[in-house]
């Protein structure tokens, strides 16, 4: 039987009295409308004869030898996370140490030491700084680069044995983390831990996908290259929906949504809901901010790193306020919040018309 769903943005979902029965050449073409092939987007990807290694595409594609071997180190130190999360249950951490009084789990802590055990021993890492302690730690005075990091994305997800990632962000030791913009940054990379682990990232020429201990290889393979996401979509994944009863335009974004029939892709993961758009090659993520229900997205720890790799492939970003491009927004203080609209340009020129009335 079919129902007629409406959203109300102050009650939530209600159902409403039962639809009329359609005729069958009707219900036949709604079918075809709702299929499988028409709502899930099934990749598209077909197998190759062989696949290139992380070594011999950053030995191509990444001219900074320096920067190259920084990227190596932190492709090692997601492998090893990936590792860990196999093996950890996820439990709390005996010690708490979150500056914010967030509940820190096992795999939180036993990532984010990872990541400083990495930066101390990586002498080409000037500085350090965790999502988990915000504040910039100076690893090597003579360092070439400075790291900035989200050692494990999701904490509230990863009970669920829901995807969960890494995102970093490397800036060059010349402007520093303070004071830069994202668009200071000379790579960006995240690591998105599901039934596989790959890492997006950019190198000089785009944004590439790797993913870990593919066909029987120890390591990296290039799983995509020159990754792009197309102008228009059809996905959406909108976070921080309560701000929707201060902002009715976002309401009014999120019925248009719905209304023209785009697809729902929403975990309530910052990696996996923003990831999505470099495999399926559109989308659009939405967070906008309101007086009672402010945005929490960290622009050094995450909206920048993700706005490197979106731009870079093609796609668009709001900083949430002006509509400019979040990589343009200078941070002055390490665990600085934002509002974040990325993906696909045209849906990103459509928050700005429609939220910010831009």
């Amino acid at each position: 039987m079919l129902y007629a769903v409406v959203a109300s943005f102050s009650l939530g979902y209600t159902l409403r009295a039962p639809a009329p029965r359609m005729e069958a050449a009707a219900s036949a073409s709604t079918d075809a409308a709702f299929g499988a092939s028409h709502t899930s987007m099934y990749t598209d990807a077909v197998a190759k004869d062989s696949y290139d290694t992380l070594e011999e595409v950053l030995a191509e594609k990444m001219a900074d030898t320096e920067l190259r071997s920084v990227l190596m180190t932190m492709f090692n130190g997601c492998g090893t996370i990936t590792e860990a999360l196999r093996k950890e249950l996820v439990t709390v951490a005996d010690k708490q140490a979150s500056v914010f009084g967030d509940v820190q789990l096992g795999v939180d802590v036993l990532a984010d030491d990872l990541m400083w055990d990495i930066c101390k021993t990586e002498p080409l890492i000037k500085e350090g700084a965790s999502e988990e302690e915000p504040e910039v730690r100076e690893m090597h005075a003579d360092g070439k680069f400075c790291v900035c990091w989200d050692p494990l994305d999701g904490s509230s997800i990863v009970d669920n044995n829901w995807a969960v990632g890494t995102i970093l962000g490397i800036w060059p030791s010349s402007t520093g983390i303070l004071g830069a913009t994202g668009r200071d940054q000379v790579a960006s990379l995240v690591a998105l831990y599901g039934p596989r682990t790959t890492v997006f990232v950019t190198l000089d020429d785009g944004v590439y996908e790797f993913t870990y201990g593919a066909n029987g290889v120890d390591g990296w393979l290039c799983s995509r290259d020159r990754v792009e996401i197309a102008e228009e979509s059809k996905i959406f994944a909108p976070a921080n929906m309560r701000a929707a009863q201060d902002l009715p335009e976002y309401g009014k974004l999120i019925e248009y949504w719905m209304t023209n029939r785009y697809t729902l892709r929403y975990t309530g993961g910052l990696v996996p809901d923003i990831c999505q758009q470099f495999t399926k090659r559109q989308g659009v993520f939405s967070n906008p901010t309101s007086d009672s229900s402010p945005a929490k997205l960290r622009l050094a720890f995450e909206a920048a790193p993700f706005g490197l790799l979106v731009e870079k492939a093609g796609g668009k970003t709001s900083d949430g306020i002006s509509g400019n491009s979040i990589l343009d927004v200078k941070i002055t203080g390490i665990d600085q919040r934002t509002p974040l609209c990325i993906g696909s340009a045209k849906e990103v020129e459509r928050f700005n018309e429609v939220v910010l009335q831009k």
